[in-house]
Protein backbone atom coordinates (compact mmCIF):
# COMPACT_ATOMS: atom_id res chain seq x y z
CA UNK A 1 0.00 0.00 0.00
CA UNK A 2 1.17 3.31 -0.55
CA UNK A 3 2.04 6.27 1.89
CA UNK A 4 -1.14 8.06 2.98
CA UNK A 5 -0.47 11.69 2.20
CA UNK A 6 0.81 14.10 5.19
CA UNK A 7 -2.62 16.56 4.57
CA UNK A 8 -4.88 13.57 5.10
CA UNK A 9 -2.90 12.59 8.12
CA UNK A 10 -2.98 15.73 9.35
CA UNK A 11 -6.58 15.99 8.57
CA UNK A 12 -7.67 12.86 10.08
CA UNK A 13 -5.86 14.48 13.56
CA UNK A 14 -7.66 17.31 13.30
CA UNK A 15 -11.01 15.65 12.73
CA UNK A 16 -9.66 12.97 15.95
CA UNK A 17 -9.04 15.81 17.75
CA UNK A 18 -12.13 17.95 17.21
CA UNK A 19 -14.00 14.48 17.97
CA UNK A 20 -12.48 14.44 21.52
CA UNK A 21 -13.26 17.75 22.23
CA UNK A 22 -16.88 17.49 21.66
CA UNK A 23 -17.13 14.08 23.57
CA UNK A 24 -15.15 15.75 26.45
CA UNK A 25 -17.50 19.17 26.34
CA UNK A 26 -20.75 16.76 25.92
CA UNK A 27 -19.48 14.96 28.93
CA UNK A 28 -18.57 17.76 30.95
CA UNK A 29 -22.00 19.43 29.95
CA UNK A 30 -23.88 16.08 31.66
CA UNK A 31 -21.91 16.00 35.03
CA UNK A 32 -22.95 19.75 35.34
CA UNK A 33 -25.11 20.14 38.10
CA UNK A 34 -28.79 22.25 37.23
CA UNK A 35 -27.59 24.55 40.04
CA UNK A 36 -24.69 25.24 37.68
CA UNK A 37 -26.27 25.25 34.60
CA UNK A 38 -29.32 27.85 35.95
CA UNK A 39 -26.53 30.07 37.04
CA UNK A 40 -24.73 30.29 33.80
CA UNK A 41 -27.39 30.61 31.58
CA UNK A 42 -29.03 33.01 33.87
CA UNK A 43 -32.13 30.91 33.62
CA UNK A 44 -34.48 28.60 35.13
CA UNK A 45 -37.57 26.80 33.86
CA UNK A 46 -40.60 26.61 36.43
CA UNK A 47 -43.86 24.29 36.15
CA UNK A 48 -46.78 26.12 37.11
CA UNK A 49 -51.17 24.72 37.41
CA UNK A 50 -52.26 28.38 36.19
CA UNK A 51 -54.48 28.90 39.23
CA UNK A 52 -54.48 31.98 41.49
CA UNK A 53 -52.91 33.15 44.04
CA UNK A 54 -50.13 30.26 43.02
CA UNK A 55 -49.48 30.96 39.63
CA UNK A 56 -51.16 31.88 36.72
CA UNK A 57 -51.34 33.98 33.29
CA UNK A 58 -52.70 38.06 34.15
CA UNK A 59 -54.58 39.93 31.86
CA UNK A 60 -51.36 41.28 30.26
CA UNK A 61 -50.94 37.88 29.24
CA UNK A 62 -47.49 37.62 31.97
CA UNK A 63 -47.41 35.18 34.75
CA UNK A 64 -47.85 36.53 37.68
CA UNK A 65 -48.36 35.29 41.38
CA UNK A 66 -47.32 34.11 44.50
CA UNK A 67 -45.02 31.45 43.83
CA UNK A 68 -43.81 33.00 40.79
CA UNK A 69 -43.31 36.08 42.40
CA UNK A 70 -41.34 33.89 45.00
CA UNK A 71 -39.00 32.09 42.78
CA UNK A 72 -37.74 35.71 41.21
CA UNK A 73 -36.82 37.02 44.41
CA UNK A 74 -34.90 33.84 45.32
CA UNK A 75 -33.39 33.34 42.25
CA UNK A 76 -32.47 37.24 40.47
CA UNK A 77 -29.80 37.51 43.39
CA UNK A 78 -27.96 34.13 42.19
CA UNK A 79 -27.70 36.31 38.65
CA UNK A 80 -30.75 34.13 37.09
CA UNK A 81 -32.57 37.19 35.65
CA UNK A 82 -34.52 34.34 33.31
CA UNK A 83 -37.44 32.57 35.11
CA UNK A 84 -39.64 30.45 32.07
CA UNK A 85 -42.86 29.59 33.26
CA UNK A 86 -44.18 25.92 31.83
CA UNK A 87 -48.15 25.50 32.78
CA UNK A 88 -49.34 22.32 32.84
CA UNK A 89 -52.16 20.46 34.71
CA UNK A 90 -51.85 20.56 38.49
CA UNK A 91 -51.50 16.21 38.82
CA UNK A 92 -48.88 16.78 35.65
CA UNK A 93 -46.48 18.94 37.28
CA UNK A 94 -44.28 15.78 39.48
CA UNK A 95 -44.61 13.90 36.32
CA UNK A 96 -43.41 16.73 34.80
CA UNK A 97 -40.55 17.55 36.94
CA UNK A 98 -39.40 14.21 36.96
CA UNK A 99 -39.43 13.76 33.01
CA UNK A 100 -37.24 17.02 33.25
CA UNK A 101 -39.79 19.17 31.44
CA UNK A 102 -38.65 22.32 34.40
CA UNK A 103 -36.47 22.44 36.62
CA UNK A 104 -38.68 23.19 39.71
CA UNK A 105 -42.37 23.32 40.62
CA UNK A 106 -43.50 26.48 42.17
CA UNK A 107 -47.61 26.46 42.21
CA UNK A 108 -48.82 26.05 46.19
CA UNK A 109 -47.24 22.72 46.08
CA UNK A 110 -47.71 20.78 49.60
CA UNK A 111 -45.57 18.77 51.29
CA UNK A 112 -46.51 15.35 51.80
CA UNK A 113 -44.55 12.13 52.71
CA UNK A 114 -45.61 10.50 49.43
CA UNK A 115 -44.42 13.27 47.53
CA UNK A 116 -41.09 14.06 49.02
CA UNK A 117 -40.24 10.05 47.66
CA UNK A 118 -40.37 11.85 44.42
CA UNK A 119 -39.18 15.63 44.95
CA UNK A 120 -36.47 17.48 46.76
CA UNK A 121 -38.60 20.16 48.44
CA UNK A 122 -37.88 23.16 49.55
CA UNK A 123 -38.21 24.50 53.29
CA UNK A 124 -42.25 25.56 53.60
CA UNK A 125 -42.60 28.93 52.54
CA UNK A 126 -46.72 28.91 53.62
CA UNK A 127 -48.92 27.19 56.26
CA UNK A 128 -52.43 26.52 54.70
CA UNK A 129 -55.59 24.19 55.78
CA UNK A 130 -58.42 23.40 53.65
CA UNK A 131 -61.64 25.15 53.05
CA UNK A 132 -64.72 24.72 51.13
CA UNK A 133 -67.04 26.15 48.19
CA UNK A 134 -70.43 26.06 48.16
CA UNK A 135 -73.77 27.11 46.95
CA UNK A 136 -74.82 30.46 48.00
CA UNK A 137 -76.77 30.13 51.23
CA UNK A 138 -74.19 26.23 51.81
CA UNK A 139 -77.98 24.63 51.03
CA UNK A 140 -76.64 20.96 52.19
CA UNK A 141 -75.37 22.73 55.89
CA UNK A 142 -71.80 21.62 55.00
CA UNK A 143 -69.36 22.61 57.77
CA UNK A 144 -66.74 19.79 57.82
CA UNK A 145 -65.60 16.67 55.89
CA UNK A 146 -67.28 14.48 58.58
CA UNK A 147 -70.31 16.09 57.21
CA UNK A 148 -69.71 14.45 53.69
CA UNK A 149 -68.69 11.38 54.97
CA UNK A 150 -72.05 11.00 57.32
CA UNK A 151 -74.55 12.08 54.05
CA UNK A 152 -75.54 9.31 52.12
CA UNK A 153 -75.90 11.76 49.08
CA UNK A 154 -73.58 14.74 49.64
CA UNK A 155 -70.40 14.68 46.99
CA UNK A 156 -67.32 17.13 47.35
CA UNK A 157 -64.90 17.89 44.05
CA UNK A 158 -61.04 18.05 44.45
CA UNK A 159 -58.48 19.12 42.14
CA UNK A 160 -56.57 15.85 41.18
CA UNK A 161 -53.56 15.36 42.87
CA UNK A 162 -54.33 18.25 45.64
CA UNK A 163 -53.57 17.52 49.28
CA UNK A 164 -57.10 17.75 49.80
CA UNK A 165 -57.63 14.30 48.82
CA UNK A 166 -55.79 12.63 51.23
CA UNK A 167 -57.22 15.04 53.77
CA UNK A 168 -61.18 14.08 52.93
CA UNK A 169 -59.97 10.62 52.48
CA UNK A 170 -58.28 11.03 56.37
CA UNK A 171 -61.49 12.62 57.79
CA UNK A 172 -63.54 9.66 56.68
CA UNK A 173 -65.19 10.69 53.68
CA UNK A 174 -65.18 7.53 50.67
CA UNK A 175 -63.39 7.54 47.14
CA UNK A 176 -67.34 6.82 45.87
CA UNK A 177 -68.11 10.83 47.69
CA UNK A 178 -64.62 12.30 45.92
CA UNK A 179 -64.92 13.60 42.25
CA UNK A 180 -61.26 14.71 40.88
CA UNK A 181 -60.85 16.95 38.57
CA UNK A 182 -57.89 17.95 36.17
CA UNK A 183 -57.68 21.78 37.39
CA UNK A 184 -58.97 24.61 39.30
CA UNK A 185 -61.32 25.46 36.82
CA UNK A 186 -62.54 22.33 36.11
CA UNK A 187 -63.35 22.22 40.05
CA UNK A 188 -65.15 25.28 40.05
CA UNK A 189 -67.91 24.51 36.85
CA UNK A 190 -68.88 21.07 38.35
CA UNK A 191 -70.13 23.15 41.34
CA UNK A 192 -71.48 25.79 39.39
CA UNK A 193 -73.06 22.83 37.26
CA UNK A 194 -74.24 20.73 40.03
CA UNK A 195 -72.29 17.70 39.45
CA UNK A 196 -70.80 17.99 43.16
CA UNK A 197 -71.80 19.70 46.35
CA UNK A 198 -69.25 21.15 47.03
CA UNK A 199 -65.18 21.68 46.42
CA UNK A 200 -62.39 22.39 48.37
CA UNK A 201 -59.36 23.90 48.28
CA UNK A 202 -56.46 25.65 50.22
CA UNK A 203 -58.16 28.15 52.30
CA UNK A 204 -56.43 31.36 50.17
CA UNK A 205 -57.11 30.11 46.86
CA UNK A 206 -60.55 29.61 48.07
CA UNK A 207 -60.64 32.95 48.70
CA UNK A 208 -58.93 34.30 45.45
CA UNK A 209 -61.66 32.34 43.62
CA UNK A 210 -64.40 34.03 45.20
CA UNK A 211 -62.89 37.27 44.61
CA UNK A 212 -63.13 36.92 40.62
CA UNK A 213 -65.80 39.24 39.46
CA UNK A 214 -67.32 36.47 36.98
CA UNK A 215 -68.15 34.22 40.04
CA UNK A 216 -71.40 34.60 41.39
CA UNK A 217 -73.74 32.80 43.46
CA UNK A 218 -71.06 30.82 45.56
CA UNK A 219 -69.78 31.13 48.99
CA UNK A 220 -66.96 29.75 51.41
CA UNK A 221 -68.56 27.64 54.10
CA UNK A 222 -67.94 29.38 57.40
CA UNK A 223 -67.09 27.35 59.62
CA UNK A 224 -65.35 24.55 58.28
CA UNK A 225 -63.62 22.06 60.12
CA UNK A 226 -61.05 20.26 57.68
CA UNK A 227 -59.06 17.11 58.54
CA UNK A 228 -58.46 16.58 62.56
CA UNK A 229 -55.18 14.34 63.07
CA UNK A 230 -54.93 12.40 66.29
CA UNK A 231 -53.13 15.54 68.20
CA UNK A 232 -56.53 17.06 67.74
CA UNK A 233 -55.34 20.01 65.61
CA UNK A 234 -56.89 20.46 62.45
CA UNK A 235 -54.10 19.11 59.41
CA UNK A 236 -52.78 22.27 57.68
CA UNK A 237 -51.11 22.27 54.42
CA UNK A 238 -47.05 23.17 53.91
CA UNK A 239 -46.14 24.59 50.24
CA UNK A 240 -43.00 24.67 48.86
CA UNK A 241 -40.99 24.73 45.90
CA UNK A 242 -40.50 21.06 44.58
CA UNK A 243 -36.77 20.12 42.63
CA UNK A 244 -35.69 16.56 41.43
CA UNK A 245 -34.09 14.64 44.13
CA UNK A 246 -30.83 14.75 41.98
CA UNK A 247 -30.87 18.60 42.56
CA UNK A 248 -30.26 19.14 46.07
CA UNK A 249 -27.70 21.72 45.60
CA UNK A 250 -30.45 24.02 43.76
CA UNK A 251 -32.78 23.52 46.51
CA UNK A 252 -30.05 24.46 48.51
CA UNK A 253 -29.37 27.37 47.30
CA UNK A 254 -33.09 28.25 47.21
CA UNK A 255 -33.41 27.52 50.97
CA UNK A 256 -30.78 29.74 51.68
CA UNK A 257 -32.50 32.34 49.95
CA UNK A 258 -36.05 31.50 51.53
CA UNK A 259 -34.08 31.98 55.42
CA UNK A 260 -32.95 35.95 53.89
CA UNK A 261 -36.44 36.46 52.12
CA UNK A 262 -37.99 35.60 56.13
CA UNK A 263 -35.42 38.16 57.78
CA UNK A 264 -35.40 40.70 55.53
CA UNK A 265 -39.23 40.69 54.99
CA UNK A 266 -39.41 40.12 50.91
CA UNK A 267 -41.55 36.99 52.15
CA UNK A 268 -43.94 39.18 53.87
CA UNK A 269 -44.46 41.77 50.84
CA UNK A 270 -45.30 38.95 48.18
CA UNK A 271 -47.43 37.20 50.75
CA UNK A 272 -49.21 40.59 51.78
CA UNK A 273 -49.54 41.07 48.03
CA UNK A 274 -51.38 38.20 47.17
CA UNK A 275 -53.83 38.20 50.33
CA UNK A 276 -52.02 35.82 52.92
CA UNK A 277 -51.88 37.00 56.46
CA UNK A 278 -49.95 36.23 59.09
CA UNK A 279 -51.96 33.17 60.29
CA UNK A 280 -50.35 31.64 56.88
CA UNK A 281 -47.16 32.26 58.07
CA UNK A 282 -45.16 29.14 57.52
CA UNK A 283 -43.61 27.39 61.35
CA UNK A 284 -40.31 27.07 61.80
CA UNK A 285 -40.12 23.31 60.44
CA UNK A 286 -37.62 22.14 58.10
CA UNK A 287 -38.83 19.89 55.07
CA UNK A 288 -36.88 16.77 56.20
CA UNK A 289 -39.13 17.34 59.43
CA UNK A 290 -42.50 17.58 57.67
CA UNK A 291 -41.50 14.95 55.24
CA UNK A 292 -41.13 12.79 58.32
CA UNK A 293 -44.49 13.57 59.60
CA UNK A 294 -43.57 16.38 61.83
CA UNK A 295 -46.21 19.64 62.17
Amino acid sequence: MGKVPHSLRRRSVLCSLALAAMMTWSMAAQAQGTLQRVRSEGKITVGIHNGAPWGYLGQDGKVTGFSPDLVRAAFEPLGVNTVDFVVADFGALIPGLVAQRFDAVASGLYITSERCKSVAFSDPDLSLRDAIIVKAGNPRRIHSYADIAKSADISIGISRGSANVQNALSAGVPNSKIQLYANTETTIAALIGGRVDAISFSAPTVISILARPNITGLERAAPFQGYLRETGLEAAGYSAIAFRPTDTDLRDAYNKRLVEMKADATLAAIMKKYGFTEAETAPKLSQAEICAGGG
